[in-house]
């Protein structure tokens, strides 16, 4: 007899956070890791923000809040959806969560019930299907294709709708592929939405992390009809490197809003409260050091799609979003698991399996360290290649 649900039965462990611990282990034991894995800003949180988290800890700023989030924050939150998304929510509408992830989770539990279908496009971030599980729903994982750009079409949506369909998360930019998606390519895909009244997850937590001109295009703000459909999900982990912090947030019509607030009340409660008063500095601070960051990783990309180009048994596409890259490894003729260990265990080079993330012949690479590391890791993973 069994202790644990069924439903974990189909539950795997996120595999990004196994390679990062993996990686983290060797370099403990005194060997010379090159990890590509992190899915996280190599530079230190702004010190105006941890100024702000310390103040608050000295003012006593420690107690309960309520679940949702200090007003402040919410307000804050609130002025940026409209400053920054062209999105208008009353602060009722918004919720502060404890991480991005926790916002999906929080989103997907308030919406879907047993035997629903959630439609994941392919390649996706490692933690939705599992997710999706979880709420006791069922992922129903729609393949791309690398000549669309890595982005899901409206005929490739409309296709895989069935009776069950309750939800379909939209990643733009994308992890692990950095595409954009375009303000025309999510009308088009609101509009099948609309049709047949599906709830939109749309996650934006890159939304900043945008190269070569391109723009980001909130889901909610192309129409009356996506605002209504659409739960869109966003952060601080990422454009203000506070992954440890944990705080994300959702803006939501007012029926899943409420849910969430209930779902939240009865779980995590309220975020950590000091740390709220950090992202409350963060939103409202000075915003110049994203334009800096932006330009560093642009550098970085730059650098790697070059590198990458010239490498003969592999295939990319140029990510124009987020920082990563997912390298087509087809030609080398291993599955990603297998590849990934090779990788790791004799060019000591950590990168996250493309299996992860619903595509078995590839793996991410991600940019969010230096330059350095980048170049010696990329001769590393160039005389794999050869040797493959």
């Amino acid at each position: 007899m069994s202790f644990i649900a069924e439903k974990f039965s189909d539950i795997s462990p996120s595999q990004t956070l196994a390679i990062t611990a993996a990686a983290k282990k060797m370099r403990d034991e005194g060997q010379d890791i090159v990890s590509f894995g992190a899915g996280e800003p190599d530079l230190d949180t702004p010190q105006h923000i941890k100024d702000a988290c310390i103040e608050a800890l000295k003012e006593g700023k420690t107690k309960y809040t309520a679940a949702t989030g200090i007003p402040e924050l919410r307000e804050a939150i609130q002025e940026k959806l409209l400053l920054d998304n062209g999105l208008e929510y009353d602060v009722s509408q918004i919720s502060v969560n404890c991480g991005a992830k926790h916002s999906c989770y929080n989103a997907i539990v308030a919406c879907c019930d047993p035997e629903d279908e959630v439609i994941i496009p392919s390649p996706y971030w490692t933690s939705y299907p599992e997710m999706v599980r979880l709420a006791g729903a069922e992922p129903y994982i729609v393949e791309t294709k690398r000549e669309n750009g890595w982005k899901m079409t409206p005929d490739e949506f409309e296709d895989s709708i069935s009776g069950r369909t309750r939800m379909f998360i939209l990643n733009s930019p994308n992890n692990p592929t950095g595409a954009v998606y375009s303000k025309e390519e999510i009308e088009a895909l609101v509009e099948v939405a609309e049709s047949e009244d599906i709830i939109i997850l749309s996650d934006e937590i890159y939304e900043k992390l945008i190269y070569n001109d391109k723009k980001h295009v909130s889901t909610a703000s192309v129409s009356e009809a996506a605002k209504n459909l659409t739960i869109t999900i966003n952060g601080l982990s990422k454009v203000y490197a506070m992954t440890g912090w944990r705080l994300g947030y959702t803006a939501a019509p007012p029926e899943i809003a409420k849910a969430i607030s209930i779902i939240q009340s009865h779980t995590t409660s309220n975020p950590t409260t000091f740390a709220q008063y950090g992202a409350l500095a963060a939103l409202q601070g000075p915003q110049n050091m994203i334009n800096d960051m932006v330009e560093e990783y642009d550098m970085r990309r730059q650098y790697m799609l070059s590198r990458l180009q010239k490498i003969n048994n592999i295939e990319v596409i140029e990510p124009e979003g987020a920082f990563y890259f997912l390298v087509d490894t087809t030609k080398i003729g291993l599955n990603s698991m297998n590849l990934t260990e090779k990788l790791l265990s004799r060019y000591l080079v950590a990168a996250v399996p493309g299996a992860a993330f619903g595509y078995d012949q590839s793996l991410r690479l991600s940019y969010a360290t230096s330059l350095d590391i980048i170049k010696e890791g990329l001769d590393r993973f160039e005389e794999f290649c050869l040797a493959h």
